[in-house]
């Protein structure tokens, strides 16, 4: 079946992912999955919550938003508003929980790296795409730290990215973009890791109910449309790539 956008049911989107994007964050990432564009950045801050003080342990936390022109109507800045909506919340903390999966806390000192996700663009997808980028300026960022000797490797024991799946005119679809998700009966997020296990899945029955084939289905097309974000991951990153899930300094290996 031939989708809006002359798809396959489990083909990705256009996926383009830019490294250094911006200037001053340690990490930073334009990262585009169709129309769908959004700005990832990590920065570090010399800080961590109270609850982690004397702990020696650091923090990876996210925020998210999208800019007013973001979306066909515009939409209200969260500060004009005065509270963060709950959309929102519910975003930036399945971001946090993602990347906090993958990393060892332990082995960044008492430092929190900030994951900011800014959506200029959105057309479905958007925050399995901050998922999927923000870990790439996550990585950069800890490798910002571990060139300047701040850290002895780079504590992350896994690549991770996510995907939507869904059931739409009653047939699964992977990587749905604004339409697709509007009319899906069924609507689900999966993060995964490079090896092809999940850090968190998100399912809803949005209009319908979902057998447990259905839902072994679109597991199946997560897995598939993860696997291959995921190897556009280690091609973005190059050398870098390598140090992931090394527990120790390899000498010799270089960063790109």
């Amino acid at each position: 079946m031939k989708r809006i956008d002359k798809r396959s049911y489990d083909e990705l989107r256009n996926v383009n992912i830019t490294r250094n994007y911006l200037k001053h964050p340690q990490g930073s990432v334009l990262m585009e999955m169709g129309n769908t564009k959004l700005i990832c950045t990590a920065m570090v801050d010399d800080k961590i919550p109270p609850f982690l003080k004397g702990t020696n342990t650091g923090w990876v936390t996210a925020e998210y938003s999208m800019l007013p022109g973001a979306t066909q109507y515009r939409k209200t800045r969260d500060s004009v508003k005065g509270r963060v909506e709950g959309r929102s919340q519910e975003i930036q903390r399945l971001i946090g929980r993602s990347l906090r999966g993958i990393i060892d806390l332990s082995q960044i000192g008492e430092r929190t790296i900030w994951i900011d996700c800014d959506v200029i663009q959105a057309d479905g997808g958007t925050r399995t795409a901050s998922i999927t980028g923000g870990f790439i300026a996550l990585v950069d960022a800890l490798n910002w730290l571990y060139e300047r000797g701040h850290i002895k490797h780079i504590p992350i024991s896994n690549f991770v990215s996510a995907i939507s799946v869904g059931i739409v005119n009653e047939i699964p679809m992977l990587d749905l973009c604004y339409e697709e998700d509007h009319r899906a009966l069924v609507d689900m997020n999966v993060v995964m890791t490079d090896k092809n296990e999940f850090v968190e899945i998100q399912g809803t029955g949005e209009g319908s109910t979902f057998s447990k084939n259905e839902l072994y289905s679109l597991l199946d097309l997560a897995e598939k449309g993860n696997n291959e974000l995921i190897i556009k991951q280690k091609e973005t990153l190059g050398g870098i790539g390598n140090l992931i899930g090394k527990n120790a300094e390899s000498e010799g290996e270089t960063n790109e």
